[in-house]
């Protein structure tokens, strides 16, 4: 370790400053979802057995549940432009614009050029969580899913069933296209009801036992229309150990669901973002 200089503990001591700013980000007006989810009629269900992944289509203006059916259980959801692959979740920006975690309020943004809310999460039973003593909290947007090549790189083995090989799988069946090239549309996640933070002695990713029970859901409004994939950790609850069949899994339930007829008359779908792509030339 270097020698530190003699003003250490004054460079340490400069307070941070928020990269994003969102004072000037549009912010979704809830009022409006509030109202159309008072009057919900589902369309679609999908179960997402223990260890695979589903999809499904959600319209914009509908909303989807992910729900804790019968074990606590987590989950790795992709989202897409359903008419446009090259569309796709962004949790880094996410990251960058909301923190670590996600919560009731919060938007899921889609990747450069497009850069627009693709979703924004209206309801959420695990809100209560907040933040842990350990710095933990729950749908971490940090994780970028368990997969196998990292599984080879660690242990020397292959496992076909983590979350990356999950994903591959479903949006190959729904797409037809071959696992080659579905693979390459599969992306960082958003870790649904994973409780996970850094731990503060050495910055390093943990994961703990999720608080998530069956009943609990987590809920999005779609913004455009959706490709949602979402695997089924094969972590389980994530409490001990990934990438292996040691855990107990349980399934997943997608829903999509329909507001009545007029409660959106005052909501449009976000344009995609205006920057020229100029990029100084």
């Amino acid at each position: 370790m270097a020698e530190p200089p003699n003003d250490a503990d004054e460079r340490r001591a400069v307070p941070p400053v928020i990269c994003y700013p969102t004072e000037t980000l549009p912010s979704p007006n809830m009022v409006i979802y509030d109202a159309a989810r008072a009057q919900l009629m589902t369309t679609t269900r999908a179960v997402v057995p223990p260890r695979e992944a589903a999809t499904v289509v959600v319209p914009a203006g509908h909303f989807m549940r992910i729900h804790s059916v019968e074990g606590p259980q987590v989950g790795d959801l992709n989202l897409f432009n359903a008419s446009n692959l090259a569309e796709r979740f962004y949790s880094g920006k996410t990251r960058a614009l909301h923190g670590t975690h996600v919560s009731t309020g919060d938007r899921l943004w889609s990747c450069f050029p497009y850069l627009r809310p693709m979703a924004t999460v209206t309801h959420d039973t695990l809100d209560w969580y907040g933040i842990d003593a350990y710095g933990g909290s729950v749908h971490d947007v940090i994780g970028t899913r368990c997969d196998p090549y990292t599984g080879r790189l660690l242990s020397g083995e292959d496992y076909h069933h983590c979350c990356h090989s999950n994903l591959t799988r479903a949006l190959a069946a729904h797409t037809g296209q071959e696992l080659s090239d579905a693979e390459q549309h599969v992306h960082d996640v958003l870790n649904v009801f994973m409780c996970t933070g850094f731990t503060r002695d050495t910055g390093q990713y943990f994961m703990k036992a999720s608080p998530v029970r069956p009943g609990d859901y987590f809920e999005v409004f779609a913004e455009i229309d959706l490709l949602a994939v979402l695997s089924a950790c094969p972590g389980g609850d994530c409490s001990a150990e990934h990438s292996s069949d040691a855990a107990a899994c349980y399934p997943l339930e997608m829903e999509v669901l329909r507001p009545a007829d007029g409660t959106l008359a005052d909501w449009a779908p976000p344009l995609v973002n205006q920057y020229d792509q100029s990029h100084g030339t």
